[in-house]
Formats: structure tokens, sequence, C-alpha cells
């Protein structure tokens, strides 16, 4: 059962174009601050100068460092400023349906939007817990989210989570609701996708929502495990959540960099005996060869089936598969090929034991393949890895086992947007 609970008190853009002005991509989901800056710079009233207010500077020599006094107190004074602003008014008591959508693209991603409860995360102290982590969670990376929380007096990035909904009795709701009532807001983010708000302040389709969540007998959590735990350590009892239904959600790739002076030549008997490898030449090579479309001729192998994973290194795309024993396929996190990847190639050959060493760099689906061997070329690389999409029922069943997702390995599109909803303390 999942108790999902009104926002006593939620800052809301008052129609489609303040959204545009306000809301943006979340914190993490950026190469580096130089991208934030320049988002900023183009849209100064996003929701990044509060969420990464270092990067609110006039030029890149005069960015903040992260986490910092001075960038807390900026962060402060712009969240003041978003409460004060014409593009936004507060709604106190309600929900919302969240629906994220692009043409040609099925199915729509839609989901419910409120307060979960902290107590139901499941963790040692409550192992029975209904809402599920799929990752741990670092103390440093959350306490910074704690502070810019305390701070600014509210929880601006929502937490990400998927319900089975196995007889789609939720999804059929969220979609009858959609389609009956009009949007009170709607924008299109960088990459096209359109997300609509439906606010529900009704107190009899409030309950029924609740009703309907509180059926379901967990969630997994799919982004934003540090968003709750830095509300649990500011001793908060809710969290900003929203709930989708886990066939509307899409998982896409999850990529890697690699910086080490092991060459090809010389690693390459170790790794044919985890992996078949398989050459397939240089990028603009590849179509021709028949060995993958003819679409990804320009744009670098990205595998698509689980246990193909790519690799790119002196000017050449190469096919790696695990060999049996490669994996125990009664454990759902070794199934995973980030994981296979980790233990087979970065711990026993290039001896990285810990994936979060700085000589692994980690990159998501909003930068293809052939930025990865761009990246290789220019020499600041010697390996490019590139990773099929972890599939939903991979992602789940992890969950069930009450095993970790290995580190960076499930970059959930689309991305829910910051902005759209933000919850304010009392």
């Amino acid at each position: 059962m999942i108790t999902l609970e009104t926002v006593e008190r939620a800052l809301l853009p008052v129609d489609s174009e303040a959204a545009r002005r306000i809301s943006g991509p979340n914190y993490d989901e950026f190469q580096g601050d130089r991208e934030i800056w320049e988002l900023i710079r183009s849209n100064p009233t996003s929701i990044l100068r509060v969420t990464m207010s270092h990067c609110d500077a006039p030029s890149e020599a005069t960015m903040l460092v992260e986490g910092s006094e001075e960038s807390l107190l900026r962060s402060a004074a712009n969240m003041a400023e978003l409460l004060e602003s014409p593009d936004t008014r507060v709604v106190e008591d309600m929900l919302w349906v969240y629906e994220i959508a692009r043409s040609g693209h099925e199915p729509r991603q839609i989901g419910l939007g409120g307060m979960a409860r902290l107590a139901e995360i499941r963790t040692a102290e409550t192992p029975n817990g209904v809402i599920i982590r799929n990752e741990g969670v670092r103390e440093p990376k959350a306490r910074g989210r704690a502070e810019l929380i305390e701070r600014t007096g509210a929880y601006v990035g929502m937490v990400n989570n998927a319900v089975e909904d196995r007889n789609d009795v939720l999804l059929t709701a969220l979609r009858v609701h959609a389609d009956s009532h009009t949007t009170d807001y709607e924008v299109e983010d960088e990459k096209g996708w359109h997300h609509r708000v439906w606010l529900v302040t009704d107190a009899s389709e409030i309950e029924a929502f609740q009703r309907l969540l509180a059926d379901e007998p967990c969630a997994f959590v799919a982004d934003g495990n540090h968003r709750s735990a830095a509300a649990a350590m500011l001793g908060r009892e809710q969290f900003l959540s929203v709930f989708f239904p886990a066939k509307t959600m899409g998982i896409s790739p999850y990529n890697r960099l690699v910086d080490t002076s092991h060459r090809f030549e010389k690693i390459r008997r170790d790794l044919e005996a985890a992996f078949a490898v398989e050459e397939l030449g240089a990028i603009g090579a590849i179509g021709a060869s028949g060995a993958v479309g003819a679409s990804e001729a320009d744009s670098g192998y990205q595998p698509r089936e689980t246990h193909d994973i790519g690799l790119y290194c002196e000017g050449k795309w190469y096919r790696l598969q695990p060999r049996t024993g490669s994996f125990d396929p009664d454990n759902a996190v070794e199934m995973i090929d980030a994981d296979i990847v980790q233990r087979k190639l970065f711990d026993e050959i290039f001896g990285i034991a810990d994936a979060a060493d700085e000589r692994l760099r980690y990159v998501g689906s909003n930068k293809d393949a052939a930025y990865l061997a761009r990246e290789v070329d220019a020499g600041s690389y010697r390996y490019a890895l590139t990773l099929p999409a972890v599939t939903m029922a991979q992602f789940i069943e992890v969950c069930r086992q009450n095993r970790f997702m290995p580190p960076k390995s499930t970059w959930f599109e689309p991305k829910v947007r910051s902005g759209l909803v933000v919850a304010l303390f009392d």
C-alpha cells in the first residue's frame, strides 16, 4: 500500500508561457557546468537559477563553487524572487496528473504526483517499506541537496517512481482524467517532449486517486534517490514524488568513457577470455559492412539488445558479447551489462575496481555514440563503451531481489521536468 498525500502549498506556473520560462532539466542531466551556464544565459528565469545557482553568473569565469555558502545564498535569493514573480502562484492541497508525450511516440507516459512518505521507503531499518530504492545513496551528494532544500524552503526536484499497475486500473483513470479536463499548463522541453499538467484539487477526485495508488503493493524509485534521502536528512516526513505505470516509462542507454593507459593490443587476449570480440570497423564503414544499420554509420555503434556491448578505440568499433560464466543468471544485477563491464573489463583488466573512480565518465543518452567516439579521437579518453538500455523487466527484478542497480546504469527517458510543481514548506 502506497500513501500519497496532497501538496499543502504548491508553487506553480500561472500558465503555459510561464511554465516555459520557469521550468528546466533536472540538475543531474548535464555533462558539465558550461551546459548549465549556457542554458541559464538563454533562459534567465530558469529554475536552474535555484537548483544550480553557482552557474547563474555573468560569465563562465565568475561562476561560483557548487554547494558553497555564496551559491546557497544565491539559491535562496533566486527562490525568493520566484515566489514574488508574476509568473507563479500558490495552490493549496493538490495532487496533479503529469503527462510526458511526443508525436509518434507511444505509449504516452502519464502519472500521478503528490507527496510520498519517507517512512515507506525500504531500508535496513524499514525492511517492509513499499517504496524500493534501486541504488545506494552517497552521503555528500544527498547532503548537498539537503542544504539546498533547507535554504530555499522548498522541494524543487521530484522523485520519479514506477508502479506495475498490472491491470491498467491506474493508467486508465489517469488517461480518463486527462482526456476529460483542460490542461492547466504545458511546456515543450529541449528534446521535443511535451510536459502537461492537470491540477487535482477536488476532494472526491483526490480521494479516488489516493485509493488507486494505495492498491499498488510497491513502487520502484526510477530517478531521485538522493532527493528523497536529502529530505530524510532534514527530518522531513514527505518528499515530492510522481508515480508512473511502469509500462509507459522508457529507459535509454547509459554509456561510459574510460581514461586508462592500457592499449587494445595489450588487453585483447584478456578481453577475449571474458567476451566474444567482433571487429566492426570505423564509424563510416559500419553501415557498409552490414554489421549494424546504415542509419548508425554516422553515429557509431549503440547496441539495442541485451549482452551486445560496443567498444571504441583507435578509430574502430568492436562488438563485445559476454561469455558464459561472466555472470550468474540467477542474480538480477549480474545479468545487467553495466555490471558485467564493471567486473570483467574495468576491474579485472583495467584495474578500476571502484565505479566512482575518476578515470570513468558516465554519459547519458543525451549524448550519442558519435560524441563518445569524438572524445576518444580527441585523446581525452582511451575507450568508449556503449551499452544497451536496461529493460524495465530487468530493473524491476533487481528491485524485487532487494538488490541495487549497477551505478549509472538506468537513464530513464523522458525525464521529469523541474519547476512544474514546487512544494513549499510552511
